[in-house]
């Protein structure tokens, strides 16, 4: 009997599958030298689903612009400057701060970018650059004295029901996002856009509105991941995006979004943060050198491309 898999579904079968090596070799390992097998336990594995949401919700941000074929660089300081802005404004106003930043950004970038025709990679990196700019003038370019609001500690680091309250938020993100894509006219603009953006103007889909609101949510994702991040740290700081635009690029193309756009899944997302996650772990676990860690980290990233790549030619 032969199971056919649909071209859509084959990157995250193999996602899945490196879920579960990484998974099989940690546990290995920690039981050969340890005697436990810490990767099988809820506790630790919610702790690291715990911090991969912040990634995790980056991921789902950049993977509405990459589904439009464009890229979003300005995360890195998004998620650091709404932060930054939010910890510095305090009280209740800290949250509506940090998202009206993160909404701020989006647009400027969705105008850019659809607006005045710049590529998205320069326009995005400019902007990121700006706001590195203007957060290291706000600070003097040290860390701000000011720490996260009792709001921004909930939500980072406290428990309902023995779940921690960031994986309700990266959950609320989710939902967000697969209801917008899978059961909005703004979803259906998107994959249409990204397939051919000439034919989607011709069709009588207004492409502008639609980049610009894709920007808005990567934006505005990013800002939410920096809350979480600061209310987990007890604090903002400079740069702490910078560790978060590569993997979050990594999990959506992992996840089986075609980088120029058009195609993707949020359960492919989903599964490529799981991934990112887990691997991290397991180098961690093992005390793997930081040189040897990027090696394996790239390697693994490089491969998985390679096969998506030759599976989408193969195809066209």
């Amino acid at each position: 009997m032969r199971i056919s898999v649909s071209n859509e579904n084959k990157p995250i079968l193999i996602a899945s599958l490196f879920i579960v090596v990484i998974l099989l070799a940690g546990t290995v390992y920690t039981l050969s030298t340890a005697g436990t097998a810490p990767l099988l336990s809820p506790k630790y594995l919610l702790q690291q689903l715990q911090t991969g949401s912040f990634l995790g919700i980056c991921a789902a941000g950049m993977m509405m612009v990459i589904l439009l074929g464009h890229i979003d660089l300005s995360i890195p300081w998004t998620l650091t400057a709404a932060a930054m802005t939010a910890t510095a404004v305090g009280g209740e106003m800290a949250l509506p701060t940090a998202l009206a930043v993160g909404i701020a950004v989006g647009m400027l970038n969705g105008f850019g970018v659809a607006f005045l025709r710049i590529p998205s990679m320069i326009f995005t990196l400019g902007v990121d650059t700006v706001l590195r700019g203007l957060m290291v003038a706000q600070t003097g370019g040290f860390a701000p004295q000011d720490t996260a609001t009792p709001l921004m500690l909930f939500l980072a680091k406290d428990r309902l029901l023995g779940i921690p309250v960031a994986l309700f938020v990266w959950a609320a993100v989710s939902v967000f996002i697969i209801v917008m894509l899978t059961r909005t006219g703004f979803g259906r603009s998107i994959y249409a856009t990204g397939s051919r953006e000439g034919a989607a103007y011709l069709s009588g889909i207004r492409t502008r509105l639609v980049t610009m609101g894709a920007f808005v949510v990567s934006g505005l994702c990013a800002s939410i991941a920096g809350v979480l991040l600061a209310g987990y740290s007890a604090k903002a700081y400079q740069g702490m995006g910078n560790a978060f635009l590569l993997p979050a690029i990594a999990a959506v193309v992992l996840g089986g979004t075609h980088i120029l756009g058009g195609r993707g899944r949020y359960i492919g997302t989903l599964i490529g943060v799981i991934l990112i996650v887990l691997l991290n772990s397991v180098l961690s676990i093992m005390q793997m050198p930081e040189a040897g860690r990027q090696i394996i980290y790239g390697t693994v990233i490089i491969a998985m491309l390679l096969v998506y790549g030759r599976n989408q030619r193969v195809t066209s």
